[in-house]
């Protein structure tokens, strides 16, 4: 029997807590592939999951980690064999099945891509469901048809993991990228990433009206709520936001006006479930197209025993860009 580290959630008398526990090989759930974990993140929904400020978990007890890096150690799914570089992130992990903030997992082999040979596991979790996110934005807004000539694109809460691959991302593609933040002390970072211009998260924080100044051909927004509304309002004719979070709300205090008489569409993005080709392609795209040095800037390292702390800060709006867990 192997025994491994793990952060572990559980509740007790409907109290949720999380620490660092022991566990064994038949401790894991089912899957087909088991994997010696090298790296993980620290998402926004891992740390709701941790600190128990959101309703993330779907099961007691759980492993939280929405991503992460290893090598396989044993495997009966055709695709992979011992020893190869995996990534792995959505699926359910760290909500409905033990997730990558442990030294092992198992899982099903079709929720695994190969690790891109362009990128290390470091830089994987970089990118990681964040970025992954990012990428599925960018991609809906080109299936919509958008393209840099129609103008530029406003990308909300700027300075978080999705939103600084995107700004990346973007700026790369040769948009012109209007970042949002409410960090004005992050501005250097956000140009440093290939934001052309940095605007203040208070300009869309309230009610405004249903049709605004148009100033954006697009746009993607990790927010919700009023951010989203301001923002839609603020698309130019035949535009489109992809929306893909709900930092400040679930609502949307919108109008149709925007829709009816600008032909603005909202894109709706999801990166839970597994659709194995569109990770891969995007897996592929995020290797090709993201720049090294922009990786190096976003990713912040940690080792495993500051995760539980540093979930904390994330919650509470302290963190900037991707942070990496080292768990190997």
């Amino acid at each position: 029997m192997v025994t491994f580290n793990a952060i572990r959630i559980d509740k007790d008398d409907g109290e949720q807590r999380a620490a660092y526990v022991e566990m064994s090989d038949d401790e894991l759930m089912d899957g087909d592939v088991d994997i010696e974990i090298t790296h993980s993140t620290l998402n926004y929904k891992d740390g709701l999951a941790i600190t128990g400020k959101g309703p993330v978990v779907r099961r007691f007890p759980m492993i939280p980690g929405v991503d992460f890096t290893g090598r396989v150690t044993t495997s009966s799914h055709h695709d992979f064999q011992p020893g190869d570089l995996v990534v792995a992130g959505g699926c359910g992990l760290g909500e409905a099945h033990y997730g990558g903030l442990a030294e092992r997992a198992r899982v099903s082999g079709e929720w695994l891509v190969p690790l891109p040979d362009r990128l290390s596991s470091q830089e994987a979790m970089t990118i990681g469901t964040a970025g992954v996110t990012a990428m599925f934005c960018v991609m809906a807004l080109e299936r919509f048809g958008l393209t840099p000539d129609r103008g530029p694109v406003v990308v909300t809460g700027a300075v978080g993991g999705v939103g600084s691959v995107a700004v990346a991302l973007l700026a790369r593609g040769g948009w012109r990228v209007a970042a949002v933040t409410g960090r004005p002390e992050q501005a250097d970072y956000l140009m440093r990433l290939g934001a052309a211009e940095v605007l203040d998260r208070n300009e869309f924080a309230s009610p405004g009206k249903p049709l605004q100044k148009r100033r954006f051909a697009g746009g993607m927004d990790t927010v919700g709520s009023t951010t989203l509304a301001n923002v839609i309002s603020q698309i130019d004719y035949d535009g489109a936001v992809a929306a893909c979070g709900n930092a400040r709300g679930m609502d949307l205090p919108a109008s149709v006006a925007p829709f009816i008489l600008r032909g603005v569409s909202l894109l709706g993005v999801e990166s839970v479930r597994p659709r194995l080709e569109l990770r891969r392609e995007a897996w592929t795209r995020l290797a090709k197209e993201l720049d090294h040095a922009a990786l190096a800037e976003i990713r912040k390292m940690i080792p495993f025993s500051q995760a539980l702390t540093r979930a904390t800060d994330l919650v509470d709006g302290k963190a900037q860009g991707r942070i990496v867990v080292e768990i190997g």
